[in-house]
């Protein structure tokens, strides 16, 4: 494994900053005090900075030798907010704010960006630019689109962008990047059954919701499994149904909602298309009324084939071919989709173990995503930094790629 000496020698402040950050989570477009830390850090290094961008965004803008006179720019991006849930670590930097807690990890991966900007800052073997781009709001906010809005590729013009998530499970040491979708698209319902109430020993005399929720619930799946082609990936998950108040009382309506998830937009229109036409047609059937919303939030992450070649290729030459993974796409959902829609570029995954990093003190359960026990493994820091500070040379370092080049 080669990783950079200046980096190492810095891993433990480092580490010291995500462990801050752990215990002082902030909520999407909250990141008031990450986003200060994030500032101040790169002033103390001569990182000149852009901040508000997507609220509470920070973009480092990095010169090389030639003070970014070619014109070459790549993008290297990180979330920066937590989750709304409670943490059952105890350890000492566990979350100090109840109801908040960074079980995604992207303390960490603020943290990775932040140990590569200290190298790029003391040493700017490349020419062109480097942007650090430590994002808001990934987790339902859309941080990367509201960066986007307020101009981010028209202010920091870049080649490519790249975004890195740690993925528990694999072993520390690897990581996956693989071409086309990676994560889903990430959608919501929500159906309102408008029936007619009635005494439930008198159902006649009523429209009761509860059966056409039912015939719709099951319905929905005959969608996957006979609308959708079998090789096209695609799920409904109807997470919540809500009725009645009483058990005598056949209840005026009912409310379905839940989730859609996609790797195309295709499928995504023909699943929109098909709930609405049985949602709609099933109510009628029963003489109810129908409401039908459907919202879509984030696109399917898509990677483009010459840069996560690229980044395959850097990733081989830190840790080893054969521990640069094939990704198995996931339907979870992640507003990098967004980037990756205006500038080509790679979402790929950096192995976070399976937990034994944790150190006494921990929650009795396992250190998955999204988990009240999860925790960034800090031996990811100079790895991950390393990659960022090795990809960004030798992106840089190459004739520009052309868009579809190998």
């Amino acid at each position: 494994m080669q990783l950079i000496d200046f980096i190492l020698t810095q891993a433990a402040s480092i580490a010291a900053v995500r462990r801050d950050i752990h215990a002082h989570p902030e909520l999407c477009f909250e990141e008031v005090r990450t986003a200060d830390l994030v500032a101040a850090k790169l002033t103390e290094w001569g990182i000149p900075i852009h901040r508000g961008m997507g609220t509470t965004g920070v973009v480092g803008i990095v010169h090389g030798r030639d003070g970014g006179a070619c014109g070459r720019a790549i993008g290297l991006r990180a979330d920066m907010d937590a989750l709304p849930m409670q943490e059952h670590n105890r350890f000492e930097h566990a979350s100090r704010h109840p109801g908040k807690m960074h079980a995604c990890g992207h303390d960490g991966h603020t943290a990775m960006l932040l140990a590569a900007a200290q190298h790029f800052a003391r040493h700017r073997e490349f020419d062109g630019t480097v942007y650090l781009i430590f994002q808001p709001a990934e987790e339902g906010g859309g941080g990367a689109r509201e960066m986007i809005k307020d101009g981010l590729f028209e202010q920091f013009p870049m080649e490519s962008v790249f975004g890195m998530h740690n993925w528990p499970g694999m072993p520390v040491g690897s990581f996956a990047a693989s071409t086309g979708p990676v994560m889903a698209s990430s959608n919501e319902f929500r159906i309102v059954i408008r029936g007619k109430g009635s005494h439930a020993a008198l159902p006649h005399n009523g429209i009761d919701p509860v059966p056409v929720a039912c015939q719709m619930v099951q319905a929905f799946q005959t969608i996957i499994t006979r609308n959708k082609k079998p090789v096209d990936a695609g799920v409904i998950s109807v997470t919540m149904i809500h009725t009645g108040e009483a058990t005598n009382v056949v209840p005026d309506s009912c409310e379905i909602q839940g989730t859609v998830r996609t790797f195309t937009y295709e499928v995504l229109d023909l699943i929109e298309r098909r709930m609405q036409e049985i949602a709609e047609h099933t109510c009628a059937a029963f003489g109810a009324g129908c409401e039908f919303e459907f919202r879509r939030n984030y696109p399917p992450t898509i990677n483009h084939p010459a840069e996560t070649a690229f980044a395959r290729e850097v990733l081989a030459g830190i840790v080893g071919a054969e521990r640069v993974l094939d990704q198995e796409p996931t339907m979870g959902a992640e507003d990098f989709a967004y980037m990756l829609q205006h500038r080509p570029g790679c979402y790929l995954f950096i192995a976070n173990g399976d937990g034994d990093h944790r150190v006494m003190g921990h929650g009795d359960g396992p250190c998955t995503l999204h988990n009240p026990n999860y925790d960034f493994n800090d031996d990811l820091i100079p790895l991950g930094a390393t990659f960022w500070v090795r990809l960004a040379e030798q992106w840089l370092g190459r004739p520009a790629m052309s868009q579809g080049q190998a």
